[in-house]
């Protein structure tokens, strides 16, 4: 046992004095990771194909028996990635679903990069009504603006995240 001992350690030590090193100055620092919250452009390539899915939404809002209305305004379609669910929380409070007095929701507002809009797809809301088509499968975020239809209620941004699959129609309810 004592001789296996010895003989490990000698050959540890052999190995140890092969070692190279290296000849030259040492290399550039390795850059470190990107920031968690930063927006990387790759993040959101899968969005970017055209895919067989479709997003059929309506808005049914109603808040103290008002009725709200996003005819008129675009509804606008955000790919999920991790920037820009971080996004949606800022924004709403949740990375899922809400619906927020538009004026909150701009106050909270950060600066985004110019490169965000190459991926954001918008289109009219008409007759509470909207569809997106051509969509990948994924995780996508619907927004929009309502106005009370009658009154004077605060003007609402609605967000809700949709998921889209299998070449098929996906329903969205914004506020229902």
């Amino acid at each position: 046992m004592k001789r296996l001992l010895l003989a490990l350690l000698f050959a540890s030590v052999g190995l140890a004095a092969c070692e190279t090193t290296g000849g030259g100055p040492p290399g550039p620092p390795t850059p470190p990771p990107p920031s968690a919250d930063a927006f990387r452009a790759q993040d959101f390539a899968w969005s970017v194909p055209t895919g067989a899915n479709r997003i059929d939404g309506a808005l049914t809002l109603r808040v103290s028996n008002v009725r709200y209305s996003c005819t008129g305004s675009a509804v606008i379609l955000v790919p999920e990635t991790a920037w820009s669910r971080r996004r949606m929380t800022t924004l709403y409070g949740s990375p899922t679903g809400a619906t927020v007095a538009v004026d909150v929701v701009r106050a909270r507002t950060p600066p985004a990069p110019p490169e965000f809009g190459t991926y954001v797809r918008s289109t009219p809301c008409a007759a509470d009504r909207f569809t997106f088509t051509g969509l990948t499968d994924g995780a996508w975020f619907v927004i929009t603006q309502a106005r009370a239809t009658v009154g004077t209620g605060a003007q609402m941004a609605i967000m809700r995240r949709v998921e889209t699959r299998g070449g098929r129609a996906t329903t969205v309810n914004l506020g229902g």
